[in-house]
């Protein structure tokens, strides 16, 4: 395949109707459904793009669709344009053995009847493909393949799909490269694209370089389509042989071994990727407006997730006062720097080197929160305060919980960023309670939708920082 290759590509009528009825019942089922609890009552297609041009054996498509639903109750009941998700669906006559588990459905009418279809990332052929496309930066379609021009991407490296269960998929490339693919879609600049490629910029070790990404131009509905691109997905370097966070601390746990040591390093490396976010994007300073708004969005949220969730009623009014108290410091004159953070940060997002050395990845943020939000400048102690949420989880999965481990692992995680910033999260205690509280909220709400039984993790840590004095 010659370079910047452009091939244009047809789709046959009725494709998205022939896969509707598969696709209500296979998307709820997938980790990455953000719509978990309501039906869903059709689709909208926002692009599809044939990758492979049919044969006998296999086709392939990309797709774009946006998940129709009702509205939760209280709302009227009415449908509403839902989430856009991206879908690689891979087309046979017959799967083989290797690819049951990848199974959608099979096909009885429209285009594809009579055939089977299936999540492509399971089969070989279809992943080859998307690393040829990003190599060759190939334009197919509304697709873009881009490429960082001094980076060269191997052909024949071999694919294979990451099992793990997570909000999106990823495709490790032989030990090579990593192809994070967003499963839920918004137009904009993703900031798991940007933040890595500024850091990369300011030459910053801590977080894998992108080396290639892909985007859709969708084709529009004339002038309700969205202005800007979907970013699709970003390939990196694989860090050989690294163990994420959360394993790591998991296994020693269960040796009765501290991680003192581990967490006084990630600290340290969290600081450096704030130092160097600092350096490569604006900060801007937040006063009394500015933190209005932030409290406000925090105390709707409790509000909100106190409706969804009723075990969190007892303590919603101490909650709240972790709130009402970062306002009145700020009615009083006290103002914080904001910057870019990552957003999402907890120990399943860092990894730890053969060598020692951590990294931090996947800087998508909250999915579940608007994409402007998840780029606005955020005092750096949100990410701190998602670290620490994250050695409570870690420290409670284990029967008997271990509640001192995660205790010792908070101070030393405090303690090695101070040591790399200059300055400890916990000589502002209010700001760090007020976030602590608003991730502890959101736990509540998410294990109260897809795992109830992990629910008394963060009811532990709301029950403690509802308390007076929460420490």
């Amino acid at each position: 395949m010659s370079e910047a290759v452009t091939r244009t590509v047809t789709t046959p009528p009725g494709l998205l109707a022939s896969l509707d009825p598969l696709l209500r019942e296979w998307l709820p089922r997938q980790r990455w459904f953000a719509g978990k609890g309501r039906p869903v009552t059709g689709f909208a297609l926002v692009s599809a793009t044939e990758l492979l041009p049919p044969t006998a054996k296999l086709s392939l498509y990309h797709l774009l669709v946006r998940a129709h639903q009702p509205l939760l109750a209280g709302h009227g009941g009415h449908e509403q344009p839902g989430d856009c998700y991206q879908l690689l669906i891979g087309v046979r006559e017959a799967l083989p053995p290797r690819l049951a588990p990848a199974l959608i459905g099979h096909v009885t009418r429209g285009p594809l009847a009579g055939r089977t279809v299936y999540e492509a990332l399971h089969d070989t052929r279809p992943a080859d493909l998307l690393l040829e496309a990003l190599r060759t930066r190939a334009r197919i379609g509304g697709l873009r393949f881009e490429r960082v021009p001094h980076q060269e991407v191997r052909s024949g490296l071999v694919p294979r799909l990451m099992t793990a269960e997570q909000s999106n998929s990823s495709v490790v490339y032989g030990d090579t490269f990593i192809l994070k693919l967003l499963r839920r879609i918004v137009p904009g600049i993703n900031p798991d694209l940007e933040l890595p490629l500024a850091l990369a910029r300011e030459g910053c070790p801590r977080v894998p370089p992108p080396t290639a990404w892909l985007v859709a131009d969708p084709e529009g509905a004339g002038a309700s389509a969205p202005a800007e691109p979907y970013v699709l997905g970003v390939l990196q370097p694989f860090v050989q042989g690294a163990t994420d966070g959360w394993e790591l601390a998991l296994r020693e746990l269960a040796k009765g071994e501290d991680f003192v040591a581990e967490a006084r390093a990630l600290g340290r490396a969290t600081a450096e990727v704030h130092t160097a976010l600092a350096r490569a994007l604006p900060t801007v300073t937040l006063g009394h407006t500015q933190l209005r708004s932030l409290v406000d969005g925090m105390t709707q949220r409790l509000e909100a997730a106190v409706h969804a969730v009723p075990s969190l009623r007892p303590y919603a009014g101490g909650l709240r006062s972790a709130f009402s108290a970062l306002d009145q410091l700020a009615a009083e004159g006290s103002t914080w720097t904001a910057q870019r953070v990552h957003g999402d940060l907890h120990l399943g997002q860092c990894l730890r080197s053969p060598a020692g050395e951590w990294s931090l990845i996947d800087f998508e943020g909250e999915p579940a929160r608007p994409l402007a939000e998840r780029r606005m400048p955020q005092p750096a102690v949100r990410d701190v305060a998602g670290m620490l949420r994250s050695f409570d989880y870690a420290a409670r999965s284990v029967d008997p919980p271990q509640p001192d481990w995660a205790g010792h692992c908070r101070a030393a995680y405090c303690s090695g960023y101070a040591e790399a910033a200059g300055r400890d999260p916990r000589t502002d205690p209010v700001l760090l309670r007020a976030y602590e509280t608003d991730k502890a909220v959101y736990e509540v709400v998410y294990e109260a939708r897809h795992r109830p039984e992990w629910l008394p993790v963060p009811l532990a840590a709301v029950q403690r920082l509802a308390s007076p004095d929460p420490t």
